[in-house]
C-alpha cells in the first residue's frame, strides 16, 4: 500500500477546497445574478419569513422600506455576486467561507420556515431569481437541502484551504504583487 506524502496531502487538501470554492462561488454567483436581473422582486416567503421573525416593535414604514426597498432588492443579491466572485477568483477565500456562514444558516432559517408553513403556501424557493424561469426552481425541501450542502463547504474551505487566513491563491498574490512592483 503506497503512504500518502506530506505534500501530497496538501495538495488534496488544496483541490478540495479549490472544488468547494468553486461550487460555492458558481451557486452565489447565480443567485445574486438572478436576483439582480429580476430587479425589484421580492419573494413573499421572504417577506412573510421577516415579518414573522422581527418583533412588533421594529416593524416600522422606515425598517420596511430600508428591507424591502434597499436591502433585499439591492444589497442581498450583489452581496452574494461579490461573495461568489472572490471565491471563484481566490481572493482571501477563507475569509469570504466566513462571511458565507451567516448567510446560508439565514438561507436556512427561510427555508426551515417555509416547509413548517407547508409546500401548499411556499411550494417554490425562490433562491436563484429569474435563472429560475429559465432553468425551473427548488422547493424549500430541496433548497434547504442545497443550503446545508453551501454551509459544509464553506466549512471545508476554512478548514482546508492552505495559507494564511487571509491569504489568497497563488496566481492572484503573484498578480497583485506585480502590478505593486510597477507602482
Amino acid at each position: 500500500m503506497t503512504e500518502i506524502k506530506p505534500t501530497d496531502k496538501t495538495r488534496i487538501k488544496s483541490i478540495v477546497a479549490l472544488v468547494c470554492c468553486i461550487i460555492v462561488g458558481v451557486t452565489f454567483v447565480a443567485s445574486g445574478s438572478g436576483k439582480a436581473v429580476g430587479f425589484g422582486e421580492i419573494p413573499g416567503q421572504t417577506v412573510e419569513f421577516i415579518g414573522d421573525i422581527l418583533p412588533d416593535a421594529w416593524i416600522t414604514a422606515t425598517t420596511v422600506f430600508i428591507l424591502f426597498e434597499i436591502f433585499i432588492p439591492i444589497i442581498m443579491p450583489a452581496i452574494e455576486l461579490l461573495l461568489g466572485i472572490f471565491l471563484l477568483v481566490g481572493f482571501v477565500p477563507r475569509l469570504i467561507a466566513v462571511i458565507c456562514l451567516p448567510l446560508t444558516l439565514a438561507l436556512m432559517g427561510n427555508n426551515i420556515w417555509a416547509i413548517k408553513r407547508g409546500l401548499a403556501t411556499f411550494p417554490d424557493c425562490t433562491c436563484f431569481g429569474i435563472w429560475e424561469d429559465i432553468f425551473g426552481g427548488l422547493t424549500p425541501a430541496q433548497a434547504l437541502g442545497y443550503d446545508i450542502l453551501l454551509f459544509i463547504l464553506a466549512l471545508a474551505i476554512i478548514f482546508l484551504y492552505p495559507g494564511g487566513f487571509l491569504s489568497s491563491r497563488q496566481w492572484l498574490t503573484r498578480l497583485l504583487s506585480k502590478e505593486a512592483v510597477k507602482k
